[in-house]
């Protein structure tokens, strides 16, 4: 098989600017003529391999950092939103990636407009009344600005993740190092039988954690608390660079990036990386090293992604058991939907109906890409008799040419095409014209309309 072109010229560009260098003397340290590099970066023309080299040694630049996912992630996310029926006709394909690749900026406005236009609608529709009023300006959604903040950053934050990493360095009981550090901080920590996980008093230093929590999920909130008392110039510099919109927005995104900060200090990078690859991602012997959840090694996972150093890309995701999608993240090419829920062939809905166990699944989505995908519940017992229980799935995936390193594909059929079973992403763009399970019919095909006939679906897509 012929290696695959790269076509990158907007990271090409987007490092030239930040080294400072015009054309012609990047063109030079490259070793190649001003034409040239202004036909790569503007995708007229691949890199080349002694560009790539070039590339590595004069400025030490990870070379994988070219086929990183965001063109992918803005293709997918520019088809969703032109599946809304108010586009009459979405563009072909080919240029939602020529955007994606040379106008990754203009690509984004053009969700964040598209996201301002459905918000407002749908304050319209349930008569808002403060549409007409002073909160009446059209500002994304706090929390999902938030979510593709993340989703953009490929869901790994350098600055956060190395911060975290010395913090653990040379730790053995986490919870006992967590607690000696919030000690030296002057924080005093409690224990509570209540169904708040995290209480802190700034005033009398006080943290309160309730008792009904796992120890795991114990240790993370005090490795939270600790982030916000003792990292807060580091998150308040990477929150900065995010230029959210409003005060929630970033209020938010702090939370998250403490979150982060917690998940990373109790699986640090390179100890985290290590036990993954010599366990082959086995989460129950990863949660055992750890001390963690499955939820928190299966989210970390998905974190894998630092330059020079990356682990296999996953996917992850949690559901509810409406099916909506309330966490998200992928560092392979499937993308998940902005709007509304997963794919409902997708294993991680029937993981409800078997609690405690894992699911595999051998998939393939119409792209023709395929993967293999583990799914299991992730329900929080609220502690108590008569306490509501919070009841989540998560699926953790990669494509099956990592599959090797996964000790749930042991035993799977990888080479048997008929085993992989179609999904899809979201019905409006999904192309799988006898899909059974399909809600609404895709955006972009006609649809024959047979009065004498009933097929499984009310109408056949042409």
């Amino acid at each position: 098989m012929p290696p695959r072109k790269i076509y990158a010229g907007a990271k090409l560009r987007e490092l030239r600017q930040r080294l400072g260098l015009t054309q012609k003397a990047f063109a030079a340290k490259l070793g190649v003529s001003l034409p040239y590099l202004n036909q790569m970066e503007n995708n007229n023309r691949p890199l080349s391999t002694t560009v790539l080299l070039a590339l590595a040694q004069e400025f030490g630049f990870d070379v994988t950092e070219l086929g990183s996912g965001e063109a992918e992630r803005l293709v997918t996310d520019m088809r969703e939103a032109l599946a809304d029926p108010v586009f009459a006709d979405a563009p072909p394909m080919p240029d939602l990636r020529l955007t994606a690749s040379n106008a990754p900026a203009l690509a984004r406005a053009f969700l964040d407009l598209h996201r301002a236009y459905r918000e407002a609608h749908e304050r319209l529709a349930a008569l808002d009344e403060a549409l007409g009023g002073a909160e009446a300006s059209a500002r994304p959604s706090p929390w999902e600005e938030v979510r593709d903040f993340f989703h953009y950053c490929d869901n790994y934050i350098d600055a956060v993740d190395r911060a975290a990493e010395r913090f653990a360095a040379d730790t053995g009981d986490m919870r006992a190092h967590a607690a000696d550090r919030l000690a030296a901080e002057g924080v005093t920590v409690d224990h509570a039988d209540a169904e708040t996980l995290r209480r802190y008093d700034p005033e009398a230093r006080r943290l309160t954690l309730s008792s009904r929590a796992a120890a795991e999920t114990q240790t993370f909130q005090m490795l939270l608390q600790l982030a916000l008392l003792t990292q807060d110039r580091l998150l308040e510099a990477t929150l900065d660079l995010g230029r959210f919109q409003s005060e929630e927005a970033r209020a938010i995104a702090k939370i998250g990036l403490a979150n982060y900060f917690a998940g990373a200090a109790m699986m640090p990078y390179a100890r985290f990386l290590e036990a993954a690859q010599s366990t082959r991602h086995d989460l129950e012997r990863l949660g055992l090293a750890f001390g963690a959840s499955i939820e928190q090694v299966a989210h970390r996972l998905s974190t894998l992604q630092r330059p020079g150093a990356k682990g296999v890309p996953f996917f992850f995701v949690r559901v509810d058991q409406a099916g909506t999608i309330t966490k998200r993240h992928s560092a392979t090419r499937l993308q998940f939907a902005r709007f509304g829920g997963a794919c409902p062939l997708w294993n991680v809905h029937r993981a409800f109906e078997t609690p405690g166990r894992f699911l595999r699944q051998l998939a393939e989505t119409p792209d023709g890409v395929r993967y293999i995908s583990l799914a299991r519940d992730v329900s929080k017992p609220g502690g108590r008799f008569g306490a509501p229980v919070r009841r989540f799935a998560i699926a953790l995936g990669c494509e099956v040419a990592h599959a090797g390193a996964l000790v749930y594909a042991d035993d799977l059929d990888l080479e048997n095409a008929r085993a992989f079973e179609p999904i899809g992403i979201s019905c409006r763009i999904c192309e799988r014209a006898n899909c059974h399970q399909r809600s609404v019919p895709p955006l972009e095909r006609h649809l024959r309309i047979d009065p004498d006939r009933r097929e499984v679906l009310p109408y056949d897509v042409a």
